[in-house]
């Protein structure tokens, strides 16, 4: 088996590619050839793969994916974006990225299967960003796409893609509408969701971070590991059951801010509890009121998709896969 991952330098495109060399195989199937690409190179994973092979490429350059897939890949994840907040200040940027980069790895795997009957399995990374306000206190499976940023529309342009592509036999598609990644390792990025994980993140490292909203905004979560499931699974998973609605909502944890500081407090202690500073920002705030507090996801659930039942949960998988099992504060 072949695998390409796009957008492997980020965060859910690193830990995945980890995992797959770690077990050297998808689905029970020997994984012969990765491949890791982003717009920055990717750093191969040590494990059980021979040939994992990484380069820098923008996928938004004209033709950029033809190469890829001229290798014919048995599996497609495609992570590359350009983030919530980033896209929403950059239009030009966020639509050449996470539209026009999504067609054309979409045409080329269209070209490769009008000359060989090629057909991948791809994995598509959307986001509960397709959905926009007003809410019910649970979003239903059926709800509109009605996004209200730029990012969620991109996303949402990007599912009509996938599912009609599907339709037509070029690939074999599925599309995870992602809850908010949290708590995600690293450096802080341009997301206007980023904040969710700097109140934990940092505090549990001694630092100080910045909160911008009200404690008693509600969400929609699931932590790194969980993400990296949902990956694998839609990978390997039996695609006949999804149908044509080929975009699931993931399976996430609906949890206040409050609920977060509680489980930083109930791990971390009061110490780490105080390094969290209020300071409201009222760009933040206005995104944020535009998402989701919560998704039904009965179809993802009963297709097999698992994430955590408490944010104290999400808590010790990160200090267990990110800090050595202990707070540093």
């Amino acid at each position: 088996m072949k695998v390409l991952i796009i957008g492997a330098a980020g965060m859910i495109g690193r830990k995945l590619a980890e995992r797959i060399a770690r077990d050297g195989a998808l689905g029970g199937k020997a994984v012969d050839r990765l491949v890791m690409v982003d717009v920055v190179e990717p750093k191969a994973p040590d494990g059980k793969i021979a040939d994992v092979a990484t380069q820098a490429i923008d996928v938004s350059a004209p033709k950029a994916t033809e190469a890829l897939i001229a290798e014919r890949p048995d599996v497609v994840f495609h992570l590359a974006a350009i983030v919530s907040g980033e896209a929403e200040a950059d239009f030009d940027k966020g639509y050449r990225i996470n539209l026009d980069g999504t067609r054309d790895l979409f045409d080329a795997i269209r070209h490769e299967h009008g000359r060989s009957g090629y057909c991948p399995r791809v994995v598509f990374a959307s986001s509960i960003a397709v959905f926009g306000a007003p809410f019910a206190d649970r979003v239903p499976e059926d709800f509109a796409l009605t996004p209200l940023t730029s990012y969620g529309t991109q996303k949402a342009i990007g599912e009509l893609l996938l599912a009609d592509y599907t339709r037509r036999g070029f690939l074999d598609g599925v599309g995870l509408r992602l809850p908010t990644i949290c708590v995600r390792p690293g450096a802080p990025n341009k997301a206007a969701s980023g904040f969710f994980s700097n109140i934990l993140r940092e505090p549990m490292s001694g630092k100080e971070a910045v909160l911008p909203v009200a404690d008693t905004v509600r969400h929609y979560f699931a932590s790194p590991r969980a993400a990296v499931g949902f990956f694998l699974h839609a990978a390997t998973m039996d695609t006949a059951p999804i149908g044509p609605r080929r975009n699931l909502n993931m399976p996430g944890l609906s949890a206040t801010v409050g609920d977060e500081l509680e489980a930083l407090r109930a791990v971390a202690g009061e110490k780490a509890l105080a390094l969290v500073k209020r300071v409201p920002d009222e760009t933040i705030i206005r995104i944020v009121d535009g998402w989701a507090p919560d998704i039904e996801a009965k179809r993802a659930r009963d297709l097999g998709f698992t994430v955590e039942d408490s944010f104290e949960e999400i808590v010790r998988a990160h200090i267990e896969d990110e800090l050595g099992g202990s707070v540093q504060a």
